[in-house]
């Protein structure tokens, strides 16, 4: 895992997708790489961005870049779980997430994996039911974990009111 340091704060990133992506001109084409990368500072903030560059290094940098700005706050528990179960759909993509006990580890596939690594996750089951593409999966974990922040906040908010 790579990890980059960004003022003072050292966060780990995954190249998730990489893409060749071509803009048809009168001319002629014009060749580009899209490149899809996780951010997270493995305790507990996370962001993901999508970004165009000439290279594969130019475009990286730049998902960098955007995705430590976008980084959101998720909610781990002493076991390195999330809170409850949640499942939830984002466009073509469906995924179920679930808390596991202590020492069975990260059972997650592709893409979904690598967010919960940079996150600091380290017992949780999740299934990919939609589709297979990576990158409407990241987006779809995303914001299932940034609703499940939302609903762990209001229900700390609640036990602490009584």
């Amino acid at each position: 895992m790579p990890e980059i340091n960004v003022q003072g704060q050292n966060y780990t990133y995954y190249t998730v997708s990489i893409k060749r992506v071509a803009k048809v001109t009168a001319g002629a084409k014009r060749l580009r790489m899209s490149v899809l990368v996780v951010v997270g500072d493995k305790n507990g903030k996370v962001g993901v961005a999508l970004a165009r560059g000439r290279d594969v290094a130019e475009a990286v940098n730049k998902a960098i870049k955007k995705a430590i700005r976008k980084l959101i706050e998720v909610p781990i528990t002493d076991k390195g779980s999330i809170p409850f179960r949640i499942e939830g759909k984002l466009k073509s993509a469906y995924i179920v997430m679930k808390p596991a006990p202590e020492g069975v580890g990260l059972v997650a596939g592709g893409s979904v994996r690598n967010l919960f690594e940079v996150a600091g996750y380290r017992n949780v089951v999740a299934k990919r039911l939609g589709a297979p593409n990576p990158i409407a999966n990241v987006y779809c974990a995303l914001t299932l974990l940034h609703k499940l922040s939302k609903k762990a906040k209001d229900a700390n908010k609640v036990s602490k009111n009584s």
